[in-house]
């Protein structure tokens, strides 16, 4: 059996093709180790960049359904009454009283003195005489006070009723034209019995007075000469 010795400090002393190819190989390898490496590197670089922060997350909140038109009013004019319930009402207005002049009234006396003698009679000390005396006295004033009311003045009844009737007041009764006597329980309407119809001026014809005339004296003193 033979036997082979390889010697390896022995160099070679020449460079044939064999030894082209066996170069050109080791160069292909290397640099494939070296583009290998090169990938490597590059995909744990970019593995170790930093990930985007995550945006928050919004939760969207569904508004409630509006409220109906209706409901919407009605909570609107509740506002307006509160707001009338706080706003306090303006003071009333001062009560002005109409100062009547005394001319008329003197002018009204002294034609019920000419006429009836009137202010004679309520003066008089009426005890001194008989009822039959005092009879035939209110028969005299009474004439011409119904002379005096009837040339100067036009009367009528408020309530054309009988008096006696059962009526009716309703509600909103004129207070100035009726008054009411007697229990009065509640609000009207009010049901009673006309005790008084009531009289009403609608026309006054005073006659006009001269000027320089003296409304105070009602009647002049009397002197026979």
């Amino acid at each position: 059996m033979n036997t082979y010795a390889i010697d390896l400090a022995l160099k070679p002393t020449t460079f044939d093709l064999w030894h082209v190819c066996l170069a050109g190989t080791v160069a292909v390898l290397a640099l494939m180790l070296i583009s290998l490496l090169l990938a490597m590197v590059i995909s744990l670089s970019r593995r170790k960049k930093p990930q985007p922060v995550a945006e928050p997350i919004i939760q969207y909140v569904q508004a409630p359904a509006p409220e109906p038109v209706i409901k919407v009013v009605e909570k609107i004019v509740e506002k307006i009454v509160e707001v009338e319930k706080i706003v306090h009402a303006p003071a009333p207005e001062p009560v002005v009283l109409k100062e009547a002049t005394p001319d008329a009234a003197l002018q009204l006396l002294g034609l019920l003195q000419k006429e009836a003698r009137f202010i004679d009679f309520v003066k008089e000390n009426i005890t001194e005489y008989s009822d039959e005396d005092i009879g035939i006295a209110a028969r005299v004033v009474h004439e011409g006070c119904n002379k005096v009311i009837n040339e100067h003045f036009t009367l009528a009844p408020i309530r054309n009723e009988t008096e006696g009737n059962n009526i009716t007041l309703p509600k909103g009764f004129n207070a100035a034209e009726i008054r009411l006597t007697g229990n009065i329980v509640g609000n009207a309407p009010f049901n009673g019995t006309l005790v008084h119809k009531g009289w009403q001026i609608t026309n006054t014809k005073l006659p006009k007075l001269t000027q320089g005339h003296s409304a105070n004296i009602i009647a002049a003193a009397e002197v026979e000469i």
